[in-house]
């Protein structure tokens, strides 16, 4: 994450997981302090907001949360949007470097 912070970034997590098992989830991989996450939990405002949730009656899971990326800048204006298809698709630190860099935010 230095990357990002000489940038200016800060990342941050966002969970449908409730608080506890953000907690747990730290603490079982030694990210205390290290990692910013959030929980949209019980009410999803926020995947709602940004259309970062799904909901398909006809998904053997309901309504579940996509992998996005979001880049904010300090103003709050949402400057990139990036919400994948397939939970098992990343983008690199480098694509969302590059993301940063181009959005004008950093």
């Amino acid at each position: 994450m230095p990357q990002f912070e000489a940038l200016g970034a800060q990342v941050v997590g966002v969970s449908t997981d409730p608080g506890p098992s953000l907690a747990a989830w730290q603490k079982a991989n030694n990210a205390g302090g290290k990692q910013i996450l959030l929980s949209d939990f019980p009410r999803r405002q926020m995947l709602t907001a940004y259309g970062a949730l799904e909901t398909n009656e006809q998904s053997p899971v309901f309504r579940y949360a996509k992998r996005a990326y979001f880049i904010i800048d300090k103003t709050g204006t949402v400057k990139y949007i990036k919400v994948m298809d397939s939970p098992l698709n990343l983008l690199s630190a480098d694509e969302v470097l590059k993301a940063l860099k181009d959005s004008g935010a950093a």
